[in-house]
């Protein structure tokens, strides 16, 4: 094929947006394109999870740029070399990148669209990652200003993101949510690069799922999904896309489109999506955690602890259910005390938790009074939630029966509203606890049979153990070794003779072994036994 013919099919192919398909097109002959046609190879090339490759035609590009003594095209392949080897944590890259873009501005000015670019948005971002959020809220709001003069989108997208996290993470989050709101507007008429598309739903995604803003979350995660499906040679942050959704599928109950989400955010992964080493593996963390599978779980949450983000609270949540509340407590302590106002939130009905099981009540009252406070600033329905279940918590372990109780139909109302079956399941077990402390064996029996109703449903195993223990049942945890050896024998298929014979014991023995093998893993059928030993390695 003629060069010239491979360059008119590459820009076809940028135009439909097939990204694989400019690589295959304009990758075998980069040496031979123009510094435009770089830039186009470049983004296609970041698009599909090629970073090193991406880098190696922007800089290319850029030198183009440079022999062609186009200062413009120089500094702005410049200032997004600088954008996206900080998206990839190269933050000493993006430096160099920076300040060699400002020595091609000092001619052009800040107040131009490319000097913004370079000489503004790098320097926010990286005053925004490192804390200083008064540097950066100044920063933003100068792109901003720059974006208006000119009429450019793209920067003004830049400005709004930005200055949304700041005021978000600032505490201001009703103005932080506003600019939010008007970055994703920006971005959702696509006129602008699909690079600032896919950085925006990124950031923003993120925010208000940490946010627990439901409506948002769920009005963007699809958009973010649909925009994706419509790209199928897309792959960067696809993994985000579908870890998002498999976030709210937990949520709704629908664990098996879970399950599905967040293997297809692995799968991305693997196939070379940089943006999901952390929230792919996450979500399956999670999965597993509430399906009791506690091996599966630790060995994601070990992962996603190497991207340099802390997987919390779901670690910390998991050493909980294991047993380990002192654990959990250690964690959640440094996690609450690194975070941000923006962060803290989404740590602190974990915290609640993990300090009422290590009696530790007066900490869980000063993290729940935080969380109502917080609530009460931005009142969510989620987080209404969230903070009704928490309070309740911490009055019944006060001894405040009456009140406790109050807020505990309250929350349940709320789970009930949002659609979220396995926070009401349990904060039924919750109640259950409440009527019997009062009393009331009758409803507290009627609400522990509808929580393992519910949580029966969705296979919901490591709350099915908390209810066990709840009602006086024997914890969960670790099966003894004869429930252990039991448990491997039924996987092998043998039925109860079989086994009985070989551990020489009588059949009832091995039905009772059985029985307490259900109720603590919270299983209703061998076959599922037969899974659960061997996601957990005990077969």
């Amino acid at each position: 094929m003629a060069v010239a013919e491979a360059v008119e099919l590459g820009r076809i192919a940028a135009v439909e947006q097939r990204w694989r398909a400019v690589c295959e097109m304009l990758g075998p002959i980069g040496s031979e394109l123009s510094a435009p046609d770089l830039e186009l190879l470049s983004m296609a090339s970041y698009l599909r999870g090629q970073t090193d490759a991406a880098f190696t035609w922007l800089r290319a590009a850029h030198e183009a740029h440079l022999s062609a003594d186009d200062a413009v095209g120089a500094a702005r392949t410049a200032g997004w070399i600088a954008i996206e080897a900080l998206e990839v944590g190269e933050t000493a890259l993006s430096a160099g990148w920076v300040a060699r873009g400002l020595r091609l501005v000092e001619g052009l000015g800040e107040s131009t669209p490319v000097g913004g670019l370079v000489a503004l948005v790098p320097a926010a971002l990286a005053a925004m990652f490192v804390g200083d959020l008064e540097e950066a809220l100044h920063r933003f709001e100068g792109i901003a200003a720059t974006a208006e003069r000119n009429d450019d989108r793209e920067l003004a997208a830049h400005a709004a993101l930005g200055r949304g996290i700041c005021l978000t993470t600032s505490g201001r989050i009703a103005e932080g949510f506003a600019s939010l709101d008007q970055a994703m507007e920006t971005v959702s008429a696509e006129d602008v690069s699909p690079v600032t598309i896919c950085l925006t739903y990124r950031i923003v995604l993120d925010l208000w799922h940490q946010a627990f803003d439901l409506t948002r979350a769920e009005q963007w995660t699809s958009a973010f999904a649909q925009w994706c499906r419509e790209q199928p040679e897309l792959l960067a942050y696809t993994g985000q896309a579908h870890a998002y959704s498999a976030q709210l599928l937990l949520l709704h109950g629908d664990w098996a489109a879970a399950s599905s989400s967040a293997t297809l955010a692995e799968e991305s992964l693997r196939a070379g999506d940089f943006t999901a080493r952390f929230v792919a593996n996450y979500q399956l963390a999670e999965l597993h955690r509430l399906r009791g599978e506690f091996r599966a779980a630790e060995d994601h949450y070990d992962r996603a602890g190497t991207t340099g983000w802390e997987p919390q609270p779901g670690l910390a949540l998991l050493r909980l259910a294991m047993g380990d509340a002192s654990g959990a407590q250690t964690m959640l302590r440094r996690s609450l005390g690194g975070a941000d106002r923006a962060r803290r939130p989404s740590l602190l009905p974990a915290v609640v938790e993990a300090e009422i099981a290590a009696d530790d009540i007066v900490a869980a009252r000063r993290a729940v009074d935080e969380l109502v406070g917080v609530s009460g600033s931005n009142p969510t329905a989620l987080l209404s939630a969230f903070a009704a279940t928490a309070e309740a918590r911490v009055l019944l372990a006060e001894g405040d029966h009456g009140r406790a109780l109050a807020r505990a139909e309250s929350a349940r109302s709320g789970w009930a509203a949002v659609g979220a079956p396995h926070e009401e399941a349990r904060c039924r077990t919750l109640l259950g606890r409440i009527h019997a402390e009062l009393g009331d064996a009758a409803v507290a029996a009627d609400e522990r049979e509808a929580a393992r109703a519910g949580l029966l449903r969705i296979g919901a195993r490591a709350a099915l153990a908390e209810l066990t223990a709840s009602a006086g049942g024997k914890a969960a945890g670790p099966l003894t070794p004869r429930e252990a050896e039991v448990l491997r024998l039924v996987s092998t298929g043998l039925n109860n003779r079989g086994i009985a014979g070989r551990l020489s014991l009588s059949e009832k023995t091995v039905a009772r072994h059985l029985s307490n093998i259900f109720a603590k893993l919270g299983l209703s059928s061998r076959a599922a036994a037969t899974a659960y030993a061997y996601e957990n390695g005990l077969i």
